[in-house]
């Protein structure tokens, strides 16, 4: 039975989920670093929001760890690389907070515009300044979003639907679906001249660390308002105190900050300035909505294989995950088959071909691609699994490639059992055993005959026997199945075998 620790709060609802999908749950929210890591050997599973920083210490303690659940969008407490490189999925619940933290944005955008904080404090302090609190309309101002995803494409419908003109900038947003949503797509300087309301709606990362930062701020339009309820670090929050300060920006409504909790900051003493305490997501429905998503996800990836919402690996559906489950023992096999090939030989992988053909080339084939890189690299590393072999096959200089050189194709037969069909553009039909010998030699009378005796003489069994040449009298291969492991002496005598080139043992 696999076994889930929560380490944050989560809803009583989710951990229903995780006891009726069959798992073992444990609910131990507050836990210090230390305590954490003296007991995350016990789990396959971690389940957290924000507080739990799973830090690459945590994850050495973590010996049967298989998944990371955030119950949230940003992993910013999750130390993702050395997560990959373990071989644990990391995953999140980007739909789960969407339409909230999307509401969240236009509130402090309202907010901002008709300084309702400011007066709200005003009016209960027993004053009546109507005079001093002069907003401005959103309706035809020009709303400029710096990304266009689940979240921005949420904000930039609310905001065409308020009559606002919405440009965004967004590498990945296409012609199309801008024409969808309404907006037009500019690049950032554009975005930045002409709108007069920004907010942020993209992931922190090294390319948008800061990315309104002093020198991009100078580049907006005199009286701009600026939201950020996407992650603090998106925008220099030093530079934004004095371009407010100096009445080039009129104002800003933040969500999110560099350093949270956050206690202080330069924006915290300007009048103009709307601050909550990292509220995007907190609403009762979506605190719900996540909690919920993430135990589905894990338990559909701890029971089924199933991989939703992964951030170091590819998805595979729980109804892809039936389909796919045979397809992928048959690459992990082909990888294993090619893998032990090189090995043996000296040689060393630069670049792999892998062609899917048939009935499979209409499935998800992006986890059968990392099921293939894992079993090429299980020989050559330990600990290679799907999260992390096509990383370990980037940092090797393994370039994986769609032209076709020397092949290795297999199929399933009778739908589930995995089988060789062909070697290096040779025919050879072979099902997968624990102990195989593989032989390349010339295609000459004699072989079989030397062949065979040399493994009787050595009280070796053949299982299974399996023939397959280019053309007469050219280069063969002979695949076998036997009862054990052959011994190297009994492998070196088959190599010095009159015809032979290559002789290799092979272990499934």
């Amino acid at each position: 039975m696999p076994k889930v620790l929560i380490s944050d709060k989560l809803s009583p609802a989710a951990v229903e989920i995780f006891r009726r999908r069959g798992i073992e749950v444990d609910v131990k929210p507050g836990l210090s670093p230390a305590d954490l890591r003296a007991i995350i050997g016990d789990y396959d599973g971690l389940a957290i929001r924000s507080a739990t920083k799973v830090t690459r210490e945590l994850l050495d303690a973590a010996t049967n760890l298989k998944v990371v659940g955030r119950a949230g969008i940003g992993v910013d407490n999750v130390d993702v690389r050395s997560a990959t490189a373990r071989g644990v999925v990391v995953m999140n619940t980007p739909l789960g907070n969407t339409i909230t933290t999307a509401e969240h944005a236009i509130a402090m955008m309202f907010a901002l515009a008709r300084q309702i904080p400011e007066a709200s404090a005003s009016t209960k302090a027993g004053k009546w300044e109507k005079n001093r609190f002069m907003g401005v309309e959103l309706t035809a101002k020009t709303l400029g979003l710096v990304g266009c995803g689940n979240i921005g494409s949420i904000v930039a419908d609310r905001a065409v639907a308020l009559k606002m003109k919405v440009v965004a900038y967004d590498p990945y947003l296409s012609e199309k679906r801008a024409l969808e949503l309404g907006v037009e797509k500019v690049e950032l300087d554009d975005l930045l001249a002409r709108a007069d309301f920004i907010t942020l709606h993209t992931p922190l990362t090294d390319a948008t660390r800061n990315i309104l930062s002093r020198e991009a701020l100078a580049k907006t339009r005199k009286g701009v308002r600026i939201i950020n309820c996407a992650r603090g670090g998106l925008v220099d929050e030093a530079a934004l105190a004095e371009a407010i300060q100096s009445g080039h920006v009129a104002g800003a409504a933040l969500d999110v900050f560099e350093t949270e909790p956050a206690t202080e900051s330069p924006l915290f003493a300007l009048d103009n300035v709307v601050c909550t305490p990292h509220l995007g997501a907190a609403t009762a429905e979506a605190q719900e909505n996540v909690a919920l998503q993430v135990a589905e996800q894990m338990s559909d990836f701890l029971i089924a294989g199933a991989v939703t919402n992964a951030i170091n690996m590819p998805s595979v559906s729980a109804e892809d995950a039936p389909r796919l489950k045979p397809y992928m023992a048959l690459c992990r096999q082909l990888g294993a088959f090619a893998g032990q090939l090189t090995q043996a030989k000296e040689g060393v992988i630069r670049r792999v071909t892998i062609e899917y053909e048939g009935q499979v080339a209409g499935l998800n084939i992006r986890p059968l691609t990392a099921a293939v890189l894992a079993g090429l690299m299980s020989p050559l590393m330990e600990g290679i699994n799907m999260v992390n072999a096509s990383v370990a096959a980037r940092d090797h200089g393994i370039d994986v490639a769609e032209t076709v050189h020397d092949r290795l194709a297999g199929t399933l037969f009778a739908g589930s059992r995995p089988r060789i069909v062909e070697i290096k553009g040779i025919r050879v039909e072979a099902d997968f055993a624990p102990h195989m010998l593989y032989v390349t030699n010339q295609d000459k009378p004699g072989f079989i005959g030397r062949f065979g005796a040399t493994l009787a003489g050595a009280g070796i069994n053949i299982a299974t026997f399996h023939l397959g040449r280019a053309e007469e009298g050219g280069d063969a291969i002979c695949l076998v199945s036997v009862d054990e492991k052959v011994p190297e002496e009994v492998l070196a005598m088959v190599r010095t075998l009159p015809l032979v080139m290559q002789a290799t043992t092979l272990a499934f």
